[in-house]
């Protein structure tokens, strides 16, 4: 069946999530955080992560705020540097103003040009969600901003991956379906979406009940995949 539409996670896919903390190293006054930035960028991510999944597992869902300064804090006090507050504040400011991957307004574009359906499927917050959009300036560019919100619980549990049918009314193989996440993309693939996931990491494969149809470096052949 050919692809109608095409959704995106968010966080990792369209947006780079270590972006905050690599503009955050630059700045004058930073040199002991310059040095620590990678490893924190890469807690950061994963302790966000890993809140997503404990909270859904424990029923305690919370907005993807709270967990983003969560795993920001544990990841900072990791590095012995859970005193500097202005650090922390800087930080999560800069998060709502992620850079988006260099790729994605013209490959965003291709799929308009050529009629498909496009949308965010993101366990972040609507407003978080919306001030990516901005920043990014990719906002026309898109049909629908889909939040976890709506149904209280984080991905990958499937009643996420419900939202889209009911927002876009096509059937799970009309969509083709793109995470950076790979257990997001093989939760996907188990649900019925084709698949794409951009390993930009050149990670293995994640031992799950389904596997990704594609794999990727980037989104530039999100396109011809989705036959646009």
């Amino acid at each position: 069946m050919p692809i109608t539409t095409c959704i995106f996670d968010a966080y990792g896919t369209l947006f780079d999530v270590s972006a905050a903390a690599r503009a955050a190293s630059t700045e004058p006054g930073r040199e002991t955080f310059a040095r620590h930035w990678p490893a924190i960028a890469e807690k950061w991510r994963l302790k966000q992560l890993q809140y997503t999944w404990l909270r859904a597992v424990m029923g305690a869902h919370i907005g993807f705020w709270q967990v983003t300064q969560d795993g920001l804090d544990w990841a900072l006090e990791s590095e012995g540097l859970q005193d500097d507050t202005e650090l922390r504040a800087r930080l999560l400011q800069l998060y709502w103003e992620l850079a988006a991957f260099p790729e994605v307004p013209a490959m965003l574009a291709a799929l308009k040009k050529a009629g498909k359906q496009t949308a965010i499927l993101s366990n972040g917050a609507p407003d978080m969600l919306d001030g990516a959009v901005r920043s990014a300036g990719i906002g026309d560019l898109l049909d629908d901003v889909l939040s976890v919100e709506s149904v209280g619980i984080y991905k990958p549990a499937r009643v996420v991956y419900d939202l889209v049918g009911q927002r876009f009314g096509c059937a799970p193989e009309e969509v083709l379906f793109v995470s950076s996440n790979g257990w997001d993309a093989c939760a996907a693939a188990g649900y019925g979406f084709q698949t794409a996931w951009v390993n930009r990491a050149a990670d293995p494969v994640d031992r799950l009940p389904a596997t990704p149809d594609r794999q990727l470096s980037d989104l530039t052949g999100i396109p011809a995949l989705a036959g646009a």
